[in-house]
């Protein structure tokens, strides 16, 4: 069974919130899954998000393939850093890692009208 990492949306219309999601890459976006493994609210500023990083390393050590918007959320919490310190057998105080600042999006070009 191919397990994704993947964001699953949940509340109510234009008030837009994620559950970080294992499920099975056949199911829907909104449908059943595995485990709840996090949250993610893109509408607070700064966006925020949180993992349960016990359970995220069991499903990536399991084969388990983050998506894209779940890889960037983990890479700016420096997930995959922390993990291969955790590996090394260092502790979290020895590795200091703070969280990165959300990237600044250039605004898109405006189309003209003709």
């Amino acid at each position: 069974m191919p397990v994704k990492i993947r964001l699953a949306r949940v509340g109510r219309k234009k008030v837009v919130q994620y559950r970080v999601v294992a499920a099975d890459s056949r199911m829907r976006r909104d449908g059943r899954f595995l485990e709840t493994i996090g949250f993610y609210d893109p509408q607070t500023t700064p966006k925020t998000f949180t993992f349960n990083t016990d359970r995220v390393t069991y499903w990536i050590k399991n084969g388990a393939q983050p998506t894209v918007t779940v890889k960037n959320l983990l890479d700016q919490d420096r997930f995959f850093e922390k993990m291969e310190g955790a590996e090394k057998g260092l502790s979290p105080e020895q590795m200091s890692l703070e969280r990165l600042p959300e990237r600044k999006r250039k605004p898109k070009p405006k189309k003209e009208k003709k």
